[in-house]
């Protein structure tokens, strides 16, 4: 996926009401690429997707590429008659009919960003000029989406690159593929596993469920001078308190029913490597005391066994429990917990560090893509929007399971929207953004937008008129008009004191 490039849903319901109410039977948004020469469709009505992938054009090419080029909107009352029309979507038969095409500019901050352009059947009797005017009021208004839609896309590369450049630093040093995030509080978590890789000491990984605390040890282990050894894991959970401790020593034959031949335990298993005791907190007293002497000692019996047994073994435990709180309560040893946590790594949880959500999202959707055999171009805004906004409480690992269920819902179309996430992220918009009513008309769209585009930017402002007024464009007193229309005051925009 190449970040984040759909245009917000309510452009595709404008340019279709725009075509029902004028009459027009195509209506087309461009954006010139961020390398300023490419022009490439961003949303449209009445072209089939195939058509959509032709609409590519370069500055100053055809009559799309003037437009965005000179900043000046043109009218062609018959296309035939112009050869700087290229008809390039192949969405017009000028065999059969004569057609009549109209561009107009899209302006952010004086410079054409792209455009906006229709056609309709030419009739002597149809002002075409009427038509430009209103393309002109529409493309002011979706304006300022395309302005955010910019700033998505400008933010979404720069994690990207961030997280480029974050690998390139530690390159040669500490290898972290596969492990995505460019925020400041995985930039610390980096750093901290590039420094204890190479060491002997403990470490114990903390955080909530699903923050990735197994790829942090392993990670560890990988880029530590017993990389070429073996990564032994056990889940202390997942183990009942008769079973753990031959788990982790062994055991003898005939130490218990069943015991028919010796077996070797996880600590023999990672000799010379590492061992991972995932939920470390879970271990019964009785466990934890045998575990502090395999620590302390490096030596232990297996059960049901006399001989002493030496192992060289670099320890990487985890846990999403309060082992402080623990050892106040007396459910977890202090001497071990000492033991355990001579260098803790803290992962942040998913909802502190938002930066990384649309990363995260661009990894998944290529990795389980391909596992599914699914194919997703871009994501909607709404979509980007729900995933930024929830807290995501099972972290990284509900972020993952939530967009392949999106991955395989969306199917061939390849865009992943708001009702392909889960049901729990479908409702989570606020009351302040409206959406276009269905089967509304023209003016009730734009008026939809219109107001959409007024919250965001008291939002951006925290109430600020004056400030909210200028990102629009538009003067603090018809801003204040604006606002008396739609019924907002921005009083309810300002943070609290």
């Amino acid at each position: 996926m190449e970040g984040v490039t759909a245009i917000d849903d309510h452009l595709d319901q404008a340019l279709a009401l725009m075509a029902r109410y004028t009459g027009m039977m195509r209506g087309t948004l461009f954006l010139l690429g961020p390398n300023g020469r490419d022009i490439m469709v961003e949303a449209a009505y009445g072209l089939n997707s195939s058509q959509i992938r032709r609409g590519h054009y370069t500055l100053g090419e055809g009559i799309t590429g003037k437009v965005i080029e000179t900043g000046t909107p043109m009218i062609v009352p018959k296309v035939s008659e112009n050869p700087l029309f290229l008809n390039r979507t192949r969405s017009r038969d000028l065999q059969k009919e004569e057609v009549s095409f109209i561009c107009v500019p899209i302006m952010l901050e004086g410079k054409a960003v792209g455009a906006l352009s229709a056609d309709r059947l030419f009739a002597d009797s149809v002002s075409l000029d009427e038509d430009m005017r209103l393309l002109q009021i529409l493309s002011s208004l979706v304006a300022r989406a395309v302005k955010n839609r910019l700033e998505v896309n400008a933010m979404h590369s720069a994690v990207v690159e961030e997280n480029r450049r974050l690998q390139t630093l530690v390159h040669g040093k500490f290898q972290m593929d596969p492990m995505v995030g460019a925020s400041a509080a995985m930039r610390s978590v980096v750093e901290e596993m590039a420094q204890v890789a190479n060491s002997s000491a403990t470490v114990l990984v903390r955080g909530e469920t699903g923050t990735g605390k197994e790829l942090v040890a392993s990670l560890i282990h990988s880029n530590s001078q017993r990389s070429g050894r073996a990564f032994v894991k056990v889940n202390c959970a997942a183990l009942p308190e008769s079973l753990i401790e031959s788990e982790l020593f062994g055991y003898e034959r005939g130490a218990f029913t069943g015991a028919v031949g010796t077996r070797k335990g996880r600590f023999e298993m990672a000799h010379g490597g590492t061992l991972f005791l995932d939920e470390v907190g879970d271990m019964t007293p009785m466990t934890q005391a045998k575990l502090l002497r395999a620590i302390q000692e490096k030596e232990f019996e297996r059960v049901g066994g006399t001989e002493t047994l030496h192992v060289d073994v670099r320890l990487i435990a985890a846990t999403n429990r309060d082992l402080e709180a623990m050892v106040r309560e007396g459910a977890f040893r202090q001497d071990l917990y000492y033991r355990l946590c001579v260098f803790p790594i803290i992962l942040p949880p998913l909802r502190e560090r938002r930066d990384d959500i649309m990363a995260l999202t661009t990894h998944f959707i290529d990795k389980l893509g391909t596992v599914n055999g699914r194919t997703v171009s871009s994501v909607t805004p709404q979509a980007t929007q729900r995933l930024l906004a929830y807290d995501w409480p099972g972290n990284i690992r509900e972020l993952e399971n939530a967009l392949e269920r999106a991955i395989i819902l969306c199917g061939d179309e390849g865009v992943l929207d708001v009702r392909h996430l889960p049901p729990w992220l479908q409702h989570t918009a606020t009351a302040e953004e409206p959406a276009v009513p269905e089967n509304s008309g023209l003016d009730q769209a734009l008026d939809a937008l219109e107001k959409r585009m007024i919250v965001a930017a008291l939002k951006k402002s925290g109430g600020n008129m004056l400030k909210a007024a200028t990102g629009l464009g538009i003067t603090k007193r018809i801003m204040g008009l604006r606002m008396a229309k739609h019924g907002l005051e921005y009083k309810r925009f300002r943070s609290p004191e």
